[in-house]
């Protein structure tokens, strides 16, 4: 039986490569039975400030109550996105910051500070570009990218594991690399 997955494109652009490799996977894991839902945030309707943080409740645009219902549906999430200034585009953080708010994505307890996690039971995958080799982002920057999806969003939000597969450079790749890359998020798809 398959899973029930999530495909989140993180760049503005769909017509990118993050949307080749969002694609890809796709692709892989259809052929595996898998059901996919996709979310491209570039096609989305939203504001993507939250103009009072917590103090006042905003309310969610149609886009994004369709999305938070497609986040609750999911078994697992992918986020496909570039690495822009050592982290997310500034949409998908706009994006997690209208989303995953008190009450969905975690709850803080009283007179504690601790907090439950409220989307425990998913994993999650992420699929980054960059324009820097991998290895010069891990040993060099130290992956800040990395460290605030994966451990100060996702495993906060009780989600994980949390698996990446970095591509990159994309700059000045050969057609060759990027075949093999997108190759690579169709295995997995298939592995999801």
């Amino acid at each position: 039986m398959g899973k029930r997955i999530l495909v989140i494109l993180g760049h503005p652009a769909t017509e990118s490569f993050c949307g080749a490799l969002a694609a890809s996977y796709i692709e892989g894991a259809k052929t595996k039975g898998h059901e996919i839902r996709f979310i491209s945030l570039g096609k989305l309707t939203f504001d993507p400030v939250l103009h009072n943080g917590y103090r006042v409740k905003q309310e969610l645009e149609p886009d994004l109550i369709e999305s938070r219902e497609a986040i609750s549906w999911a078994q697992h999430l992918v986020f496909v996105y570039p690495i822009w200034w050592g982290a997310m585009p500034a949409l998908l953080k706009g994006f997690i910051d209208r989303i995953f708010l008190p009450g969905f994505a975690f709850r803080y307890r009283e007179g504690s500070r601790f907090w439950d996690r409220l989307l425990q039971g998913r994993s999650a995958h992420l699929l980054t570009t960059m324009d820097s080799p991998p290895w010069y982002f891990r040993w060099v920057y130290h992956m800040p990218g990395h460290h605030q999806m994966k451990r100060t969003i996702l495993e906060f939000s009780g989600i994980k594991p949390v698996t990446i597969s970095s591509f990159g450079p994309v700059r000045g790749s050969s057609f060759e690399q990027r075949k093999k890359w997108l190759e690579k998020a169709a295995m997995d798809g298939r592995n999801a």
